[in-house]
């Protein structure tokens, strides 16, 4: 029972890495890199209401799911050159992301690097819009063993991952927005919608 369990375990490694080896190989995609994962959202709120929540590192974990905890490196002010480590936990597993910033340029670009055992890239745009701001989330994940296979593999679980982080984002973003625009009306105005006593 074991020994079938140790061949059929031996044979599939066998597999995936052949058929990693062949997706490298493909006039496709023989020296092109990972597919990358892009996600986008649009928020009811001006880009630098985005940017406030969105470059607040140590917050990130408050709409980056998967993001349990970030730990800043290097001291203030943030900006290209910090360096932090965020704890990662995806499938139960722990994992720890250390990440540089390459780009922070407010309110439209901030980039990371990463460089732990996935190593890539992310790249968050915003771009003001008539009704707000369009949010684009550009990722680049190199998985650590069998890069081509798993980077299809992952695409669909991370891009649903991301888009759901975006979701958040955007209603924590329009949930200050909204109570910023209640607190910046003149004393003495009703809060009460029209109609109401």
């Amino acid at each position: 029972m074991i020994g079938g369990l140790v061949r059929l375990g031996v044979a599939g490694g066998i597999a995936a890495f052949v058929i990693d080896r062949w997706l490298a190989s493909r006039p496709s995609t023989a020296g092109a890199g990972p597919a990358e994962i892009v996600s986008e959202q649009d928020v009811a709120a001006s880009p630098d209401e985005v940017w406030e929540i969105l470059a607040d590192i140590e917050a990130q974990p408050a709409w980056m799911n998967d993001l349990k905890s970030v730990r800043l490196l290097t001291g203030s002010p943030i900006g290209v050159g910090t360096r932090a480590i965020g704890t990662i936990r995806i499938l139960g597993i722990s994992v720890e992301d250390p990440i540089v910033i390459t780009s922070f340029d407010r309110p439209s670009r901030y980039a990371i690097e990463h460089q732990g055992r996935y190593v890539g890239t992310g790249v968050i745009e915003l771009v003001a819009t008539g009704a707000g701001t369009h949010v684009r989330w550009t990722e680049v994940l190199i998985p650590p063993i069998l890069p081509h296979l798993l980077a299809i593999l992952q695409r669909p679980i991370f891009g649903a991952v991301f888009q759901a982080d975006l979701d958040r984002l955007r209603d924590l973003v329009e949930a200050a927005s909204s109570v910023a625009s209640r607190d910046e009306r003149p004393t003495g105005q009703s809060r009460l919608p029209t109609g109401q006593p």
